[in-house]
């Protein structure tokens, strides 16, 4: 037993470093990205200093704490593929041609499979687009960045969490191919909900009222929301104060992770007993 859990957690391993480094290649992307995500962030991070100068404490947040909210979710962005990005399209696009076929032959679980490579993707892209802007965000602002390292350890398990939330997620998208013969309609709404409800935008605890608790107890608030929440610690406006906090926030989002991974185990059966390849 112990051969083949060791042979697949290989084979797994594989597939992430594959995707790793598919995306390292594109070097040139890369730097656009880096480049993108800065520029961005200085428009972000002033009209955020504007904002919070009229509203002191907004969302919870100080001024520091609310750039430093800005600064990290750059850092996340195409790690997450909050915008897109992700693997989703290829997904659909493997499903409408007839090539999913040969992924469901592989000896390999095909949502593992996909999660691994996107991980890898996701680890590529946190490193060589997220650092940079971050560190140049806190070179040229005041951040409200933690110095304790159990701090940052606990940040990168949400982070973990966050990106796998957002794979089971987009792993919806893909496997609707099985039924659209279309999928540009559905991602391009999915974008503009995971925009809205991640906190890509603004911090999603400066919704008032119920309102802001629905919104926040939403799958898409443990992608970005929650892991700059775990970062900032007792500061900030989520609420994830103290040993408690930290765990009920991982909490949350390991239980949003195990429901859409499991809804999307269920879907995979259905499309796959159903095996109507749209075009092929």
């Amino acid at each position: 037993m112990r051969q083949p859990m060791a042979g697949r957690a290989g084979l797994y391993g594989a597939v992430a470093a594959g995707g790793f480094r598919r995306y390292a290649t594109y070097g040139t992307a890369t730097a656009a990205g880096v480049f993108t995500n800065t520029v961005f962030g200085f428009i972000l991070a002033y009209t955020y200093i504007a904002l919070w100068d009229e509203r002191p404490g907004l969302g919870g947040y100080d001024q520091s704490e609310a750039l430093t909210f800005m600064w990290v979710s750059q850092a996340l962005l195409a790690a997450g593929a909050l915008i897109g990005g992700g693997f989703q399209e290829e997904f659909q696009e493997r499903v409408r041609t007839g090539d999913i076929a040969v992924d469901l032959y592989r000896p390999a679980d095909l949502q593992a499979w996909w999660l691994a490579g996107d991980l890898g993707r996701a680890a590529f892209q946190l490193l060589g687009r997220g650092v940079v802007p971050l560190v140049i965000g806190g070179l040229a602002f005041q951040l409200a960045l933690p110095t304790a390292p159990l701090r940052w350890l606990l940040f990168m398990v949400s982070v973990f969490l966050g990106l796998v939330v957002s794979f089971a997620l987009r792993y919806l998208l893909g496997l609707a191919a099985f039924w659209l013969m279309d999928g540009a309609g559905i991602n391009l709404m999915a974008t503009v909900v995971t925009v809205f409800f991640s906190g890509m935008l603004l911090p999603l605890t400066v919704f008032p009222g119920g309102f802001g608790e629905f919104v926040r107890a939403l799958p898409w608030a443990a992608m970005l929301q929650v892991p700059v929440d775990v970062l900032l610690g007792g500061g900030g406006g989520g609420g994830v104060e103290g040993a408690a906090g930290t765990a009920g926030a991982l909490g949350f989002q390991a239980a949003w992770a195990v429901v859409l991974l499991g809804l999307g185990r269920l879907v995979q059966s259905a499309a796959t007993r159903k095996v109507v390849v749209q075009g092929g």
